[in-house]
Order: structure tokens, then sequence, then C-alpha cells
């Protein structure tokens, strides 16, 4: 959320903003909210000044038994308190209105951040590996002979409809290897604080982290209210929710193996096709909440540390970032990371990574205490894939077949596969 004191000292720059993200000027709308606001606000406290006089004045004027004053005093004081009830109630709307219009507005891009309207105006920051040359036409994973035994999206539309999928036996345990690989990796060499957290949060904390209001069609709300994460960002991020923390606290790096749910509302008709895009998937997803001047750096370790398990993996990736037009609603910059998949002949998007600044803090009211004693800050939040699971296991298959329909394993995951290197043709592991 935007700082309204900053829209009122510069709200050009605000504009400029968003204008680089192709939106509307907001800044005239804000104002105009805010002025009407504090006009309220105002009036109800002078409102009550007059009240509080005249009720102290009541006693003086029936001491002195001046009963027309009095009375004249008393219906004063009941006519003012009313006033002041009804402008109080009218001021709570209107800052509840100017609530609801910052938070929809997206956050301002760093200088750094590509211009640009959509995906084709990105910048390839830096690119590792060589896609593999295969002597025989590719597949896509769910092609693979030794695949389909252990992937089955008949089962899983007939047991909750599309978009969804059975995974068994040898891809089943090659899933949740490649979680495991990741979790360890991030905690024995990058340093994260392991955290397993709920899926299901109240709706203050999608408030926090941005899905709501904007994109609740996004995700999943039950019957009682609560909602079904779409990323574990939503709990490790809302760990800092109202919180004000010591400046020693910080940086905090958290990562999380956790269900996903999505409703991919907005994407009807794409991706349709094997596990690339469900409504539930797994990922492990980083959390850093730092000081102000350490996120841009932290954004730069956090996309290192992702496109490290794609490089122990052995994976050919590039890494892109965003241009405004393309950039997330509570991003400031965002680096995606992109591996090779053979079956498409093309890189797609395996992580995410963005910095937020203020933007979500602001919303959570998550601030830390220097330790010199100044007035508290609002720190800042970064999050990032490290990595979608479900698309992991894809570019895993899609680069390590062979033409027989075999699949050749990643040498990091064979200690977590018993010492097996091979999915074999007939979907079992040797």
């Amino acid at each position: 959320m935007h700082d309204i004191k900053a829209i009122r000292e510069n709200p050009a720059a605000l504009d400029a903003a968003l204008a680089r993200r192709g939106a509307e000027p907001m800044s005239s709308q804000v104002l105009a909210l805010d002025a009407e606001r504090r006009t309220k606000i105002q009036a109800a406290e002078e409102a009550q000044s007059v009240q509080k006089k005249a009720a102290k004045e009541v006693g003086a004027a029936k001491a002195k038994g001046d009963e027309a004053e009095f009375e004249r005093l008393r219906a004063l004081v009941g006519e003012k308190k009313a006033e002041v009830a009804a402008m109080q109630t009218e001021a709570k709307a209107l800052d509840q209105q100017l609530t609801d219009l910052l938070m929809g507005i997206p956050n301002t891009p760093f200088d750094d951040t590509p211009d640009g309207a959509d995906e084709d105006d990105n910048v390839e920051i830096n690119r590792w590996g060589t896609p593999v040359e295969l002597s025989f036409e590719a597949k896509e994973h769910y092609d693979l002979a030794g695949v389909k035994p252990g992937m089955d999206f008949e089962t899983a539309a007939k047991l909750s409809g599309s978009r969804f999928v059975v995974l068994s036996g040898a891809v089943a345990r090659i899933h949740r290897a490649l979680a495991q690989f990741m979790i360890n990796t991030h905690v024995d060499e990058n340093g994260l604080t392991e955290a397993w957290t709920p899926v299901l949060v109240k709706p203050e904390m999608m408030y926090g982290t941005g899905q709501l209001p904007k994109f609740g069609e996004d995700s999943y709300e039950t019957t009682n209210g609560w909602w079904l994460v779409p990323t574990a960002e939503v709990t490790l991020t809302n760990i800092v929710n109202n919180a004000t923390v010591e400046e020693n606290y910080l940086p905090r790096r958290y990562v999380a193996h956790t269900q996903c749910f999505r409703s991919e509302a907005g994407s009807a008709g794409r991706d349709t096709s094997g596990m690339l895009r469900q409504h539930q998937f797994e990922k492990v997803e980083m959390v850093s909440i730092t000081k102000p001047d350490a996120s841009r750096a932290e954004l730069d370790r956090m996309t290192k540390c992702a496109e490290g398990i794609l490089e122990r993996l052995g994976l050919p990736y590039r890494t892109v970032a965003l241009c405004t037009g393309d950039m997330g609603f509570g991003a400031q910059r965002t680096h995606d990371i992109e591996v090779w998949l053979p079956g498409q002949n093309t890189y797609r998007e395996i992580s995410s990574v963005s910095v937020c600044g203020d933007f979500q803090a602001r919303r959570m009211n998550a601030r830390f205490k220097p330790a010199d004693g100044g007035k508290p800050e609002f720190v800042h939040t970064l999050n990032g894939s490290g990595l979608a699971v479900g698309r992991c296991l894809i570019a895993v298959l899609e680069n390590g077949q062979q033409e027989d329909g075999s699949v050749v394993l990643p040498e990091v995951l064979h200690p977590y596969l018993g010492g097996k290197t091979t999915l074999t043709a007939d979907g079992t592991l040797a």
C-alpha cells in the first residue's frame, strides 16, 4: 500500500510511476478523497470542542439558577454530540474508501526496472547451460513412456476436475525427492530457516501480501471465510504482520515447502496439457524480511539461490528482468527464471523472485526498531520460488529423456532415490 503522506508531498511521482506500468494517473482521485476525509475529521474535532466547552458550562448555569441558559447549553451539547457522531461516521467511511483506493494501486517500479508493455519487453540478465540437443524428436513430459504409468490425469479429473493430477510410484518419488533436495539446499547451503506453515489463512493475511482485495478471484475461499494459500509467501511474510521487531532480528530468511492453490481464473485455454498449470501444486517458497537499505541486494541473493537449484540439477535456464508492464501488482522489480523444456522447445517460467519494498509492510503494519533508538520504520519484504516443484519435475523429465522413453535423472537426486539413477521406460526406478 502507498504512503498517503508521500502522495501529498509529490503526487506527480505516483502518476509517473503508474505511467511506467501503463496505468492511469491516480493522484488527483487519491488527494480529493483524502481532502474530503480530512475536512470531515476537522469538522468533527471542531464540533467536539464546542460540545466539551458547552458541557463544562452546563454545570455553572445550573449552579447559578439560570434555567434558560442551562436548557440552551444542554440542547447545544446534545446537538453537537449528534453532529460529532455523524461526522465521525462519515470520516470513518471516507477513511475506508481511501484505504481501499490505496490498496488497489500497484507498487512503484524501481528505477532499474526495464520499461515496457508486456513480456516481449523483458530483458535477459543471465543465461546458464546449453539446451540439450536430442538425436530424436523431443516429447513433452506426459508423453514419455516411463512417465505415463505414474502421471494420471484421467483419475484426477474424475476426483476433482480438470487441471489436477495423480502422481504415483516412481514419478511421485522423484517429485518428493526434488522438494527435499530444494529444502535441504536452501537450509544447509543458502542459510534459510525452514518453516512449516498453514495452508488456510484469515482474509487479513491475504490483504497483507496483496492477494486481496484485487485478486480474490485467483484464489479459493472456504465457506467459513478462510482462504487457501496461493503460495507460502502469504504465511511466511505475515509472520511479521502487525509486529515491530528489533533491528538485529533482520534479515529473516525463510523457506517452506507447501501445497498451493490457485483458481487460474485468468488463464482459460492456457497450458492445459500436462502439469504445467494446475489448481493444486507444490512449491518451495523463499521469503526475506530486511531493512530498507538491504532489500535490493537481497533480490540478487535470492535470485542466485533459485538459479543454484537449477544448476545443481543440470537444467539450462535464463533469467529475465520483467518490464514494468509485465511485473506483478506488488513488485518493484522481478526476476523470472525460465527453465529449458525440450518438449516445448522453449524456456518456461519456473521461479519468480520479487522485491516489494515497504508495499506489503504498510498493508501488514510490519516495522522494526532501529538500533540507535530512532523512530520505527517499515521493513522491506521479498519473495521467490525456490522452486516450483511440479515444473521442476517437468524439466527433469524432459531434459533427461531418452529415445526409448526412459529418463536419466540428475546426480544430485540419486541419494534421495535410494541410489537409483534412471526412470525406466516401464515406469520404475533403476
